[in-house]
């Protein structure tokens, strides 16, 4: 018996995650032959590739050409045409200076890796190269942290719909690796799905795999799985009772796959294998298979990376991920629903401490790892300390970056020992500034102790990244600004941080008990087979739309203080790349380098090329009227799907050709270079056609 553990795009490829791993160690260690495949790093070398790159640049231009001859452009195509000559003047570079950018993230020697200018040449060609694979794939919109069209996860057909070659980045990748699998002669294909952004790639993987796999049982688990199907029925979680799902139609929301596991995968797992041996049907009794807890964590190996890519992440050295515990300790507070739980987080689990420390010794001498990212919902400032006494003890070399809840505990010479143990960084959820709003989330502990502990983790060398969040329901403009200045006056301290905006989740107390909350009701739009949306409204609206405004502002000049950046490069919390660069150049890496160098792309220029369109008016107008059409069907309507938008999109004018020539550049918007006609957007009537228009390209 022979299976196959996957991870499928499109998340961080700077560093294995644990997920296959994991359940790869608990298989191997009753008996069962595992092979473990990194797709989502494959797929990206794939597509990061100038034969890949040059064959998107030349379907841009086709499409270009294509929408260019047409005699009027409707919404769909506007918005499609937009998005091809956005994304033109990369498409023209990018092919040529990939393979340099990827040199630089894997430079071993690290001397361009940590050389500010040059990494952010990097990165910017990595990106510029992702918006061309998203603009030749309309309406794509992907990169290492999302996944998303228009229609995304709707339903099984729009799930179909965006799994199809045309539609899809990946397909070919899939199709190859379909035919690994086949010669590899696997019984069992576990896709493991930890972030939304991979829902859909494992969709579109799975439609490959039941097409070329005859025969083989195809399951798929993890967090963002285990939520989504959970979430089908929000009364369910509370209830702890089936789930929509199981009461209705699986076979829609499950697709093309077999079955799906639910919680934790190890035990359930190694039974369908076992299943699987005895020649019986893993799912007989049931497609949804609710996995087991494992409440005695000392029965799990250590992590098993063998038969990964270890050599190819982008990164120059290998940062490795470890689970010391597994759910959280505090576990009350009243907006999270993250992880393998139906409601707020998992239950909190501990490796024993000597566990842990020969873990992280036989894993260092085997990968050759001096840096760890301890992975889990948060760490305990106790067992933290315990690890650290351990690593000092052992005289282990180890550097380490991990969560952590800002305990009053965290004394300055707690900190001190943390930091002899190897304690790089600690991200903290702060939250919020705010006592009252801090009430309302049950964090436990007060704004003061708070910043004793980031100025105790600081003084001791560590690097503290701060984990905030505003709009909390009933949460005004000076409560939010709280928090601002919160972060603002422990700026010194604070080597990184985040200030996002509030999401309801339907696992969350604030959902179960939204009146609890100051909210009015919450809503799922018709439509949303899935449950992947959920909406709220206030009983009253806590901050005007010009305090919103102000604080967005104020949020804005607050970030320009450090040098930030999207995950996972480094300059975003808790990435492989963050930890790396404070362990070179020190925990103020992010603070005494805010201005960010001017960089372009190898080989990129300005260029001027003939539209038969005006893009940079079209631009505006579809820019303006897809918003206006997704905010009347989400929030008038409260229903989505492709027949509610085609009828609100074909209602609008169609655009007439209006020639002139455009400028464009990699990172520009397209902007007119000279007139050839009159520069007012023409305007003609509805198309008369009943034919859909929303999925061409």
């Amino acid at each position: 018996m022979k299976i196959a553990l996957i991870y499928p795009p499109s998340v961080d490829p700077t560093a294995p995650y644990l997920a296959v791993p994991t359940l790869a160690a608990w298989l191997r260690q009753h008996g069962v032959e595992v092979l473990p495949i990194d797709a989502n790093l494959e797929c990206w070398e794939a597509l990061l590739s100038p034969t890949a790159l040059t064959s998107l640049a030349e379907r841009l231009e086709r499409r270009l050409a294509e929408l260019d001859a047409q005699p009027a452009l409707d919404h769909a195509e506007q918005l499609e045409y937009v998005a091809l000559w956005r994304a033109r003047g990369e498409a023209a570079c990018v092919p040529a200076a990939v393979e340099g950018a990827l040199a630089v993230l894997r430079d071993r020697s690290g001397q361009r890796f940590y050389d500010e200018q040059a990494y952010e040449q990097a990165v910017a060609t990595i990106e510029a190269a992702q918006r061309v694979v998203s603009a030749a794939h309309a309406q794509l919109s992907v990169d290492f942290v999302a996944y998303r069209t228009p229609f995304s996860l709707l339903d099984g057909a729009e799930i179909a719909r965006d799994a199809a070659p045309e539609r899809n980045p990946f397909y070919a990748q899939f199709v190859e690796l379909a035919a690994r699998l086949s010669e590899a002669k696997v019984a069992l294909v576990g896709i493991s799905v930890a972030f939304p952004s991979q829902i859909q790639p494992a969709y579109g993987l799975a439609h490959v795999l039941r097409e070329h796999l005859p025969g083989v049982h195809i399951t798929v688990g993890g967090p963002a799985l285990t939520q989504m199907l959970l979430r089908l029925d929000p009364c369910s979680a509370s209830k702890n009772g089936p789930s929509a799902v199981e009461r209705g139609d699986v076979s829609e929301v499950l697709g093309p796959f077999h079955s799906a596991v639910l919680y934790e995968g190890e035990i359930a797992l190694l039974a369908m294998v076992r299943a699987l041996e005895r020649g019986e049907d893993p799912a007989a009794n049931t497609r949804l298979i609710r996995g087991t807890t494992i409440e005695d964590m000392s029965v799990l190996p250590a992590p098993d990376f063998d038969g990964l890519p270890l050599d190819r992440y982008l990164t120059p050295e290998l940062v490795l991920p470890y689970d010391p515990t597994r759910g959280c300790y505090w576990g009350v507070c009243t907006f999270c629903h993250y992880g393998l739980a139906e409601v707020g987080t998992a239950r909190y689990r501990e490796r024993p401490t000597d566990t842990i420390l020969n873990h992280l010794e036989a894993l260092q001498k085997k990968y050759g790892t001096r840096v760890f990212y301890l992975s889990q919902d948060v760490f305990s400032p106790k067992i933290a300390l315990r690890i650290a006494r351990g690593i000092v003890e052992r005289g282990l070399k180890i550097r380490w970056g991990t969560d952590m809840r800002p305990e009053k505990s965290l004394t300055p010479d707690k900190c001190a020992e943390l930091a002899a143990g190897g304690q790089l960084s600690a991200a903290l959820g702060v939250e919020s500034a705010s006592p009252r709003v801090l009430k309302l989330i049950d964090k436990g502990i007060p704004p003061d102790d708070v910043a004793q502990a980031v100025r105790s983790l600081s003084g001791a060398g560590i690097a503290v990244e701060a984990m905030c969040f505003t709009d909390f329901p009933t949460e005004s403009y000076r409560e939010a600004m709280q928090s601002v200045q919160f972060v603002s006056e422990l700026r010194d301290d604070l080597a990184l941080f985040i200030l996002g905006r509030f999401d309801l989740t339907h696992g969350a107390l604030v959902a179960q008990k939204p009146g609890e909350f100051g909210i009015k009701e919450v809503w799922q739009v018709e439509g949303d087979r899935l449950g992947t949306g959920l909406f709220f409204a206030e009983r009253r609206p806590a901050k005007t739309g010009a305090q919103q405004a102000k604080l967005e502002v104020a949020v804005g000049e607050l970030a320009a203080q450090w040098r930030l950046h999207r995950y996972p490069w480094a300059g975003a919390l808790s990435t492989a790349h963050t930890l790396l660069w404070y362990a070179h150049h020190g925990k103020s890496v992010f603070r005494t380098a805010v201005a960010r160098p001017e960089v372009a792309i190898a080989g990129a220029e300005s260029r001027v090329a003939a539209a038969r369109y005006d893009v940079v008016a079209l631009a505006a107008a579809s820019d303006a009227n897809e918003a206006a059409i997704w905010e009347q069907l989400v929030y008038r309507e409260r229903r989505v799907g492709r027949l509610p938008y085609e009828a609100l999109a074909q209602a609008l004018p169609v655009a007439l050709p209006s020639a002139r020539r455009v400028r464009f550049a990699p990172g520009d918007e397209p902007r007119t270079a000279g007139l050839a006609t009159s520069a007012r957007l023409k305007l003609g009537g509805r198309r008369q056609s009943t034919a859909p228009n929303a999925t061409k390209g």
